[in-house]
């Protein structure tokens, strides 16, 4: 079942690459063998996404794409390496806006690019320049190419509502056979993929670039970064969809980086973990590292006798694939999230950058933006005491860290020896060092003669809503304060 997920898609984000048509279907056929074999995610499924489909492009564009490969061998390098190093989770560290920023900026471009090619046109290297030009592309579209691609639209986006057995029979491998058949029983005049030989022929070996070593290496950490990060995130959906054994971290990076060096070596795209083909994987059942392995397998016999029938796909009918592909990858949830934490400037800003600077850079200019904000929060932590009939008031509320102990202090400070308290903490981030120091003034004061009372006496510090002061999400009953990430991301750190 996940193969013909992977299919069409692993086509499709060849030709957005820029890439050899096959070295998509090279790319899918490693990621299942040998991350199937070697990854420490038992159920994730690899192969080419479309999270790398952006640099990948412009590494083409630049290098050429037997040097495109060489940067992907060198990737695989690194993030065995990092693998090695067991430095896997710090990747997990990386503010999840940016990540799904990058992702929606992605998805934009991959839209403004192949609109004009369903359209009849083609498409520029420059977002800005298929902006431009998308309502010339629009005025000038004519024969049937418009309508296979939107057909292809419509029947990925209504697929999701069928049911039954027909509606295991993958979306995306209905609309392109639905499309490629139109085609070729009203035998239309459309521009079609083009290969050049056979899978065989598709093998080639990199070459290493002749020049212009410091563009190579930023691309060779750009691949590994972006598919190592992109592999863990959804490692870690994947974990949350079964209950089977958890992911090995370190060893995915292994076992990504072998099945990158692998792919580069045999003329493939770079690879990643993909949440399509893994979630579709768990759905289908699966319960061990051998439907990751068959998914390859099963990829590998279709490829070999029958390549030749990718030749009869019209252009078109792929760019719609992508089309979806793209808007899939901006997430309504992801944008809510975004607007009610306040990081809403943060996402934005990473998606124009990412579509009208290249994506590292957008990358980049979000994750300082994110830092910029974060620092901001944790200066304006607020923490007050006041004085309500015979009792003092005292309230945390926002991101209190080590940074905020002298504020935090000076205010319990002032209260008096012997008052009674009531303490009330409503945190969306509390470190240890800013726990710490609560829990000792209040042994101190108790030790004094005061007295300290929460809601709940059992934990050092309560978390609960507080009714001075506004929090903003606020926190958890009953867990000192500690956010959802203490909650449910602990057992990552277990490892």
């Amino acid at each position: 079942m996940v193969f013909l997920v992977a299919l069409p898609l692993s086509l499709g984000i060849a030709i957005a690459s820029g890439a050899p048509v096959l070295a998509g279907l090279i790319a899918a056929i490693v990621g299942g063998l040998v991350v199937g074999v070697l990854g420490g995610s038992p159920l994730q499924v690899s192969g080419p996404a479309a999270g790398l489909t952006v640099v990948v492009a412009d590494l083409v564009a630049r290098f050429g794409w037997k040097v495109t490969c060489a940067i992907t061998v060198g990737a695989g390098i690194l993030q065995v390496l990092l693998g090695l190093s067991r430095v896997a989770r710090a990747a997990l560290a990386i503010s999840p806006v940016v990540v799904h920023a990058m992702l929606a900026g992605i998805g934009v471009t991959i839209a403004l690019q192949q609109l004009h090619v369903m359209l009849g046109g083609k498409s520029a290297s420059s977002a800005w320049d298929n902006v431009i030009g998308l309502p010339h592309a629009v005025i000038d579209a004519q024969g049937p190419e418009p309508i296979l691609g939107i057909l292809v639209i419509v029947t990925m986006l209504a697929w999701r509502s069928v049911r039954g057995p027909l509606g295991r029979i993958p979306g995306p491998l209905v609309a392109i056979t639905g499309a490629t058949l139109l085609s070729l029983i009203f035998s239309l005049d459309v521009q079609r993929i083009t290969l050049d030989g056979s899978l065989l022929d598709a093998i080639q070996l990199p070459e290493l670039p002749h020049g212009k070593w410091t563009a190579a290496v930023i691309g060779v950490v750009t691949v590994a970064l972006i598919a190592s990060v992109e592999s863990l995130l959804s490692a870690v959906s994947v974990d949350r969809m079964h209950t089977g054994p958890r992911t090995d971290f370190n060893r995915e990076l292994i076992g990504q980086g072998t099945a990158n060096v692998t792919s580069g070596m045999l003329g493939g795209l770079p690879i990643t973990g993909v949440i399509v083909r893994s979630a579709t994987n768990v759905t289908a059942g699966a319960k061990s590292r051998a439907s990751a392995f068959l998914h390859g397998v099963w990829i590998l016999l279709f490829a070999l006798p029958f390549a030749g029938i990718v030749d009869k796909i019209p252009s078109a009918a792929l760019a719609g694939l992508l089309i979806t592909i793209g808007i899939q990858l901006i997430k309504l949830v992801h944008v809510e999230t975004a607007w009610h934490s306040g990081d809403i400037a943060v996402y934005l800003v990473t998606i124009l950058g990412v579509v009208f600077l290249n994506l590292l850079e957008g990358v980049l200019i979000g994750l300082v933006l994110a830092l910029a904000l974060t620092g901001w929060r944790v200066l304006r932590v607020k923490v007050t005491a006041e004085q309500v009939g015979d009792e003092w008031h005292v309230c945390v509320a926002g991101a209190c860290t080590f940074l905020a102990l002298p504020k935090l202090t000076g205010v319990l400070a002032n209260i008096p020896v012997g008052a009674r308290v009531r303490l009330e903490v409503s945190t969306t981030y509390l470190d240890h060092a800013a726990e710490q120091a609560l829990a000792d003034w209040q042994d101190q004061h108790r030790a004094t003669g005061g007295m300290v009372y929460a809601f709940d006496e059992t934990p050092p510090i309560l978390a609960a809503a507080c009714s001075t002061c506004t929090p903003g999400d606020g926190a958890v009953p009953g867990t000192a304060g500690h956010t959802d990430l203490h909650l449910h991301d602990a057992p990552l750190s277990r490892n």
